[in-house]
C-alpha cells in the first residue's frame, strides 16, 4: 500500500474534489470521525465543512492546515469496505491524527480503488500537529498495515517487479485516460521530435491524438491542447482530455519549447546522417511499399505515411526507436520526401539513390539515447496510413524499459495533488 500525503490552504478544495466522485456515483463518504452528521445520515460539502470550523478558527500560524492522504492498496488487493474503514483509523491514529475529525471518501472512478481522508492538521487549541519524519513513518506505517492487512508489499513488488509491457491504447477496454497518460505523460522525456506533427505521428503508434484548441481568457487569446483516443479505423473514439490532466510535459508550450530545443541538438547531430543512411539502404534492396516497411520493422523504424482522400502522399515520417528521434522525410533529405515516395508507390518511378560505402547500419548510440533491455509491443504503423491495416499486427521491440505502465492511476488526482502543492503566490498586504 501507498500513502500520499498532501498539505493545502483551501477546506473547501478538498472536500470538493472528493464529494464531486459521490454526486457522480463513484465514490462515497465511507466513514467519518467528529463530523456533523444530518438527521438523515447524509452529508453535503456545506455540512462537512462546518466540522472543520473549530479547529481552523483556532488556528495560529499553521498557512497549509488542510490535510489530504490518499491509501492507495495494490490493484489486485481485494479490500472490504470494513477493512478500509479500519485501516484510514489505524492510519490516522499511528500518524497522530486519531483525534482529529476526519471524513473519508471510497473513490471508485478507476480500477484502483482507494480511499482519501479530509481532515486539518492542528488540533483543537490551534497547534499544529508534528510532522516531523513523516514520510518515513508513513512508510513504516503502510508496512504494518500490509501485514496486517494481507496486502501485498509496495516495496517487495518494486524490488521484485520487471518492467512492463506498454500497450496502445484500447478505447474499448474503459479506462482510456489512465491508458492514454502513462503514454502522454512520459513520451516527450523520450523521444526527440522536432514539430508538432512529428510528436503527433508518435502518438499515432499508440492510437492517440493531440489537437489544438484555442480561446480567450479576459481577453487574452489561449493556446492549449486535448488528447483524444483513436479506433481501429484511426478515428477519434470517446471524449476529449484535457492536456493538464496529464502534467506539464504534455501541454501546449511545454512542448513547443521543447520542439525548439530538440530542433537545436539535432541540427548538427551524426543521428541524423545515420538515420537517413539506413533507410536510404532499405530504399535500395526494396522492391514496393511493402517490402519497404518490413524492412523498416527490422531496423526498429517505423512509418507513418499520410494520404489525401485520392491517396495522394503529403506527408511522411520515419521515426527511429535506436536514436529515439523522429524525422518528416524532408527533414532527412530531398530524396525521403513526401513526393518522392508517392511517385514510386502511386506512379511507379523508383528513385536511383546512388551506393555508397557507409557503415552507418553499424552505429552505435549513446547508452542515454539507447533502448535497453525491450519488451515485445504492438505498434499501429500510422493510423492516417489506411492502406497498410495489415500492418498493425507487427511487432516491434520498442518502448518496452522505458516507461512505467498507468493503469490504476488517478491522474486527475494527481493534478489536484499538485494545486495544493502551490504555494499561494498573491502578494501579502503590506502592514
Amino acid at each position: 500500500m501507498i500513502a500520499k500525503i498532501g498539505r493545502g490552504s483551501s477546506l473547501y478544495g478538498a472536500l470538493a474534489y472528493n464529494y464531486q466522485k459521490v454526486e457522480k456515483e463513484c465514490g462515497q463518504v465511507l466513514l467519518t470521525q467528529k463530523i456533523i452528521e444530518a438527521p438523515d445520515g447524509s452529508y453535503d460539502i456545506q455540512q462537512l465543512s462546518r466540522s472543520f470550523e473549530l479547529h481552523l478558527l483556532a488556528n495560529r500560524k499553521t498557512e497549509k492546515p488542510i490535510l489530504h492522504i490518499s491509501l492507495n492498496p495494490d490493484p489486485k488487493d481485494n479490500v472490504s469496505d470494513t477493512d478500509f474503514e479500519n485501516m484510514a483509523q489505524d492510519y490516522m491514529k499511528q500518524m497522530g491524527y486519531g483525534n482529529q475529525p476526519f471524513v473519508v471518501f471510497k473513490h471508485t472512478d478507476i480500477e484502483r480503488t482507494h480511499v482519501h481522508i479530509v481532515s486539518v492538521c492542528v488540533d483543537e487549541d490551534g497547534r499544529k500537529i508534528s510532522d516531523k519524519f513523516e514520510k518515513r513513518r508513513s512508510m513504516e506505517v503502510c508496512r504494518t498495515l500490509e501485514k496486517q492487512y494481507g496486502l501485498i508489499s509496495a516495496l517487495e513488488k518494486k524490488q521484485e517487479a520487471h518492467t512492463p509491457t506498454f500497450k496502445p491504447v484500447d478505447y474499448k477496454a474503459g479506462d482510456i485516460k489512465s491508458q492514454m497518460a502513462s503514454v502522454v505523460r512520459y513520451l516527450p522525456k523520450y523521444y526527440q521530435f522536432q514539430t508538432f506533427g512529428a510528436y503527433n505521428a508518435v502518438l499515432s503508434l499508440f492510437n492517440i491524438t493531440a489537437e489544438e484548441v484555442k480561446g480567450e481568457y479576459n481577453g487574452i487569446p489561449k493556446k492549449g491542447l486535448v488528447y483524444l483516443a483513436l479506433n481501429e479505423k484511426g478515428e477519434k473514439a470517446g471524449n476529449p482530455f484535457k492536456a493538464s490532466l496529464f502534467g506539464k510535459n504534455a501541454g501546449y508550450l511545454q512542448l513547443l519549447s521543447q520542439c525548439d530545443q530538440n530542433r537545436i541538438k539535432l541540427k548538427d547531430s551524426p543521428v541524423k546522417r545515420s538515420v537517413k543512411d539506413r533507410i536510404e539502404s532499405i530504399i535500395r534492396t526494396a522492391s514496393d511499399e511493402s517490402e519497404f516497411r518490413k524492412k523498416l520493422m527490422e531496423e526498429r523504424i517505423n512509418i507513418v505515411v499520410r494520404r489525401n482522400a485520392q491517396g495522394r502522399i503529403y506527408g511522411i515520417t520515419f521515426i527511429d526507436h535506436k536514436s529515439r528521434s523522429v524525422w518528416n522525410g524532408s527533414e532527412l533529405a530531398k530524396n525521403l520526401s513526401a513526393n518522392v515516395f508517392n511517385d514510386w508507390w502511386n506512379n511507379g518511378n523508383k528513385a536511383d539513390l546512388p551506393l555508397n560505402n557507409n557503415t552507418a547500419e553499424k552505429e552505435t548510440f549513446p547508452a542515454d539515447r539507447q533502448i535497453s533491455h525491450p519488451h515485445n509491443l504492438s505498434v499501429f504503423s500510422g493510423k492516417e496510413d489506411t492502406s497498410y491495416s495489415e500492418q498493425e499486427n507487427n511487432v516491434i521491440e520498442v518502448f518496452g524499459g522505458l516507461m512505467p505502465q498507468g493503469h490504476g492511476e488517478d491522474f486527475q488526482e494527481t493534478a489536484f495533488a499538485n494545486q495544493m502543492k502551490r504555494k499561494d503566490k498573491r502578494r501579502k498586504p503590506k502592514l
